[in-house]
Formats: C-alpha cells, structure tokens, sequence
C-alpha cells in the first residue's frame, strides 16, 4: 500500500477501535489491514496503536497522527470533488454528536431536514451522555452544552440553557412554594444521576456561591423519567430548561427559584478543519446553527 492507503487504513481501524471491523468496512482481509498498520508504525518509528486482546486504543502519538490523517485525507476529498466540479454538493458521511435528550429534542430533526435537503450525505448520529473525542471517535461536528476546554476545534456558539428547579402546580399549591433554596432541604426531591453525583444543587446568592444537598425520595439515571415524575407532583427536580421548556409552556410544571440559578450554560457546535473542513462538514454546521439559533427553547 502506498501512505495514502495507508492512512486510510489507520483511520478506519481508530475509528472502528479494532482491525476486523476496519478491514469489513473497508473491503480488505483483516491481515491486509494489520500488515498495513505495522508498516506504516515502522517507517513512522513509534507506536500509533495499543493492542490488547479485546480492543485497539490510539497512543499519545496516535492520536496526533490520527487528526493529521483526517486533515490530509478531507483534503484531497475535497480537491477531488473540486475537480470534478461537485465542491457545492456536500456528499458522503458525516458522524455527529450530542446528548441523548438534546439529540432527540433538537439536534435530530436538523439531521433530518439537512439529509432531506442534501441526498448525497449520510449521517451517523451519536447521542450519548458522555464527552466524546472527537479525534479518537472520528466525529466530524459535536454539539456541546458548557463551557468548552481549549482546543484546536472550532465553535460556534447557538444559544444557552439554564439548571432549573421546577414543579408541577399541584405539587407547588399544596407544598408551598420555595423562596430560599434551603427550603429544599426538607422538601420532596426527585434527583437524576446525571446532573450532580454528589447529590448537591449549587445556586448563587447575591452572587456568591451556596450550595444545597437535598434527601432525595427518588433517584433516577435518565433526567425525562425525573421529569415525569415532577409532573406527576411527587416533588421538586433539577434539570436543564431546554429539557422541560415544553412542560412549562404547557403548565405541567413551573420554574421556582430563578432568582437563584447558576449563570446559563452556553451551547456550541463544535467541528474541525475550519474553511478546509468538507463541504459536507462546513454545510451541516451552517445549517445546524441556523436552525438552533432559531429555537426560542435555547435563547435567554
């Protein structure tokens, strides 16, 4: 194999996390794909890939290697679709992440619309509750709900989400409601493993930080059970507002304490390769932030 194929090669078996798959999805026998490996870590001098005898994991060197692969190889798609003429129809494969809630609220329907606009482009779409490499899983645009570490990335900033408590009117007419958030201290709490697993809500007053650790009655692993819950008036839940924005406008619950809350959480789209990232790349992005930033659910 010529260092071209042989990056093709590498960036398959990282993505896949195993050398069988690599070689299924790429049409090649598995030994084809280990050979081609070995001899691309033996002209490189170092280890891209730690093997055990259950998975394939990038090395440190590996991983760098890994995001010089996928620039090279984006690029000389994009010069090849270029040549052909076709740089203005996105086409190919496009992975994409976000949270499980938000993908299926938000980010699913933009997947949606997008392949029904553009044909030619298929798209794999994690959601998962979990910060993704993006490198290391072969994601070519992320949706993330925070504050971003530095990074080589590029982000785009959509819109933001506030951590809220919240209620059904039933529960609030008979319970009281809170006007310090010490009074949830003794107060029917539904928590979620997701947010908090030290079971504290922090809040602030007159901005400084203060801290509750609630008793929960009900403690769940997915934040729409909690929901449900709160609507079905067994207490108070802490959640994200773009989780319950329907909830509130359909006056199954209601926000108490706002004067409390956190500052928002920004949301951004994530991508790599800038202006040479794929047309595919560069057009899902336009049209995901367009369409976030359209959404009142995620605007202050």
């Amino acid at each position: 194999m010529d260092r071209f194929q042989e990056m093709q090669v590498f960036a398959a078996v990282a993505q896949d996390q195993g050398f069988s798959a690599a070689a299924r999805r790429l049409g090649l026998s598995a030994a084809s794909v280990t050979r081609a490996v070995a001899a691309l870590e033996k002209r490189i001098g170092t280890l891209l890939l730690t093997r055990t005898t259950r998975s394939v994991h990038l090395s440190e060197a590996g991983q760098r290697y890994l995001e010089d692969c996928r620039r090279i190889l984006a690029e000389v798609q994009e010069a090849e679709d270029s040549a052909a003429g076709s740089h203005t129809q996105p086409r190919g494969q496009l992975t994409i992440t976000a949270p499980v809630l938000f993908g299926e609220l938000f980010v699913t329907p933009v997947m949606v619309n997008y392949l029904t606009q553009f044909p030619e482009v298929s798209i794999n779409g994690l959601l998962v509750d979990r910060v993704v490499s993006m490198v290391e899983e072969g994601i070519d645009v992320a949706v993330r709900i925070g504050e971003l570490p530095d990074s080589n990335q590029h982000a785009i900033r959509v819109g933001e989400v506030r951590r809220v408590v919240c209620g059904s009117p039933d529960f609030l007419t008979a319970r009281g409601r809170p006007r310090h958030p010490h009074d949830l201290a003794q107060a029917p709490i539904i928590a979620t493993s997701s947010i908090g697993q030290s079971r504290t809500w922090p809040f602030l007053e007159g901005g400084e930080p203060l801290s509750v650790r609630p008793a929960p009655r009900l403690v769940v692993t997915a934040n729409q059970a909690a929901i449900t819950a709160a609507c079905l008036g067994l207490g108070f839940t802490r959640v994200l507002s773009y989780q319950v924005a329907s909830k509130v406008a359909s006056g199954e619950l209601e926000i108490v304490l706002a004067d409390f809350e956190l500052p928002p959480l920004p949301i951004h789209v994530v991508y790599q390769g800038g202006r040479k990232a794929p047309a595919r790349i560069r057009s899902f992005v336009d049209f995901a932030v367009s369409a976030l930033r359209e959404h009142p659910s995620l605007q202050a």
